[in-house]
């Protein structure tokens, strides 16, 4: 007698009367069933697998139509770098900057208001109020929970008023008990951030009846919070201080900013000039977009041929993207317009060449000829193309009216579309197993009462030809 198996996670009862394998049948029937449903599922997967090359060479073509939006700037080429002649002073540019030079000696660096009071095991012998008053007059009171140092660093800390306090070992008095000192600094570099601090409220530093703790012995101001400055033209009668509350200068040039770490005495001169390097990157960048797009495209419009190593015969497999009509148009249509003449000018004048096989170099020592040449020339070139191509690439790659993008949407749909449809052939399948296991059930409930009126008329002969 056959045991019972389960397959296609359904339980099926094998020949119990027949002998029959029912599970192996009923397996066989479905293999032929679901042959609708596996070619779906295998036209989902080429579907999935067309619509991710899709967003692939989308994304690519949008990064190209950025690219050229910078590009097509009128001022694209204008980007500037800056050198310092010390090591002391570095510099760096913005978008903003210009060509152009200055000089100027350092006269000081920014620092930071910090002060010690004198060493103490205690801060007061009760809660007293202390004040800390601004380089502007604005006048800050807190009181300690007691008279504490620790307490009187976490009132400190917590008063918001720009000032940092920490406690500080400082070894031990004549008996024995520990010294400690508390040190206040600045949060902020600069003179403006300079402070005083008082024993005693606000109206007792207004009335001059508070302690100045820095001034008590054993406190001091160990360094006063200043600004940083440099003089332009110095030693000329148009000599001119500049001060920064910290070590940079914000534009000391149209969009340059200085950052000085020590005083000199020599002159430093700090010169903005236009970057060749970056000028050509605008242009070899927007070549590097578009080689993208050619390559990608190439290597998924490949026709493959594999060989198996066992039976010989070789079987080709085309490219995601064989066929596409969106995908080649717009490949078609980037190249044509990134080498259509601007003006009557070639854009291989300016060193972007078209190569025999659709893809594109950029030759740098053209480049910089062209730049050096004729700026507002290889500008203007470099505009007008990058403008045909932006218009071309964001004409496939729009996020809602590109034609890549619309195609993507369309596949998209397709892609659940095939799904809804596997996932009612599944439940068709499921019903259709159900009514094979009920047939064959059925099919042996029959064999198995023909079995049993067999053998009673077997019994019934065997008893008549007896008597």
């Amino acid at each position: 007698m056959s045991t019972s198996s389960v397959s296609g996670n359904s339980l099926a009862i094998d020949g119990l009367v027949s002998g029959l394998k029912t599970s192996d049948l009923i397996n066989s029937l479905m293999t032929i069933e679901q042959v609708p449903q596996t070619l779906l599922k295998n036209k989902l997967t080429d579907t999935n697998s067309f619509v991710s090359s899709l967003q692939t060479i989308n994304s690519l073509v949008q990064t190209l139509a950025t690219k050229a939006g910078d590009a097509a700037k009128a001022t694209s080429l204008d980007v500037y770098a800056a050198k310092s002649s010390s090591t002391g002073v570095t510099v760096a540019t913005d978008a903003t900057a210009s060509a152009g030079s200055v000089s100027f000696q350092v006269g000081s660096t920014a620092a930071a208001h910090v002060g010690v009071t004198a060493a103490m095991s205690t801060w007061a012998s009760g809660a007293e109020p202390l004040t800390l008053v601004g380089a502007d007059g604005k006048k800050t009171t807190v009181t300690p929970a007691s008279g504490s140092l620790d307490d009187a660093v976490t009132a400190i800390n917590k008063a918001g008023a720009g000032v940092t306090a920490t406690k500080v070992a400082a070894g031990t008095d004549t008996d024995g008990t520990k010294l400690y000192r508390l040190q206040l600094s600045a949060t902020k570099t600069g003179a403006a951030a300079s402070f005083t601090l008082y024993r005693g409220s606000s109206d007792d530093v207004t009335a001059g009846t508070a302690t100045n703790v820095f001034t008590q012995p054993g406190a001091a101001v160990v360094t006063q919070g200043k600004d940083a400055s440099v003089t332009l033209w110095a030693g000329t009668a148009a000599a001119q201080t500049v001060t920064s509350a910290t070590n940079t200068f914000d534009d000391l040039l149209p969009g340059l900013d200085v950052t000085v770490t020590q005083t000199t005495t020599d002159p430093v001169t700090v010169t903005v000039a236009q970057d060749t390097t970056k000028a050509q990157a605008v242009a070899s960048g927007l070549v590097d977009a578009l080689n993208a797009i050619t390559s990608y495209y190439a290597t998924n419009t490949a026709v493959t041929s594999t060989t198996s190593p066992t039976t010989g015969t070789t079987s080709t497999k085309a490219g995601v993207l064989t066929g596409d009509g969106t995908t080649r148009d717009a490949v078609q249509r980037l190249t044509t317009t990134m080498s259509t003449p601007v003006n009557g000018k070639s854009p291989s004048s300016i060193g972007i060449v078209i190569q025999k096989d659709g893809t594109f170099s950029f030759d740098a020592a053209v480049f910089q000829k062209a730049l050096a040449d004729d700026p507002q020339g290889t500008q203007a070139i470099l505009s007008g193309v990058a403008t045909n191509v932006g218009a071309a690439a964001t004409a496939a790659s729009d996020k809602y009216t590109g034609s890549i993008t619309t195609s993507i949407t369309g596949q998209q749909s397709v892609a659940k579309d095939l799904t809804t449809q596997i996932d009612n052939w599944s439940d068709r399948l499921t019903a259709r197993r159900a009514t094979l296991q009920a047939q064959y059930s059925a099919l042996e409930t029959s064999l198995s009462k023909l079995h049993s009126q067999s053998a009673w008329l077997s019994s019934q002969l065997a008893s008549t030809s007896t008597s």
